[in-house]
C-alpha cells in the first residue's frame, strides 16, 4: 500500500511539473508572436489596441488570419490600462490634400480644435489622418489612427485624454 501512495504522490508532482512547463512554453510563445509596433501600423493596427477590441472584431469578422494579426497586436486588458492615461498634448498629423476625404475631421478642426489649447494640428504629405499624443516633455508616446472617427469621437477622446489647462 506505501508504494502505491507514492507512485500516486510521483504521478501528481510528475502531472505539476509538467503543467507548469506547459504554461511557460505557452507564455514563451505567446510572447514570441506579438509583432513591432512599426509591424502593427504597417498592418493596419495602431493606437490603444486591446485585446478585448480583438474579441469584438471577431464577433463580426471571421478572417482568422487578420484576427490572429489583431491578437499579435493587442495588449492584454487591465484596470490599469490605457483607460488611466492622460497625456499633455496632442498632435492631429493628415494630408492637407486628403483632407477632402474626411469631413467629419475637417469639421472637427475648424469647429472643435479650439478648446483644446495643447491640442495642434500639422500637415504633412501623404500622412493618414492620426492622433500623435505627447507626454509632459512633448514627445510622442502613442500614434492612433482616426480615419473613420466621428467628429464627437475625436471630442470625447480628447475630454478624456487630455490633461486640462487651467486658465491663466
Amino acid at each position: 500500500m506505501e508504494a502505491v501512495g507514492r507512485i500516486d504522490r510521483s504521478l501528481k508532482m510528475g502531472t505539476l511539473i509538467y503543467a507548469v512547463i506547459l504554461s511557460s512554453l505557452l507564455f514563451v510563445c505567446s510572447r514570441a508572436e506579438q509583432l513591432s509596433s512599426k509591424e502593427c501600423e504597417d498592418l493596419g493596427f495602431t493606437g490603444l489596441a486591446l485585446c478585448s477590441d480583438c474579441n469584438a472584431l471577431a464577433e463580426y469578422v471571421k478572417d482568422q488570419e487578420l484576427l490572429s494579426d489583431c491578437r499579435k497586436c493587442c495588449t492584454e486588458d487591465s484596470d490599469d490600462s490605457t483607460s488611466k492615461i492622460i497625456y499633455s498634448g496632442a498632435i492631429l498629423e493628415v494630408c492637407m490634400r486628403k483632407l477632402v476625404f474626411y469631413p467629419e475631421i475637417v469639421s472637427f478642426i475648424e469647429d472643435e480644435k479650439e478648446k483644446f489649447s495643447s491640442f495642434k494640428v500639422q500637415y504633412s504629405f501623404n500622412a493618414p489622418p492620426k492622433l500623435i499624443m505627447l507626454d509632459d516633455a512633448g514627445q510622442q508616446k502613442e500614434t492612433i489612427r482616426i480615419d473613420n472617427w466621428k467628429r464627437e469621437h475625436i471630442l470625447e477622446f480628447l475630454r478624456e485624454k487630455l490633461k486640462p489647462t487651467s486658465a491663466i
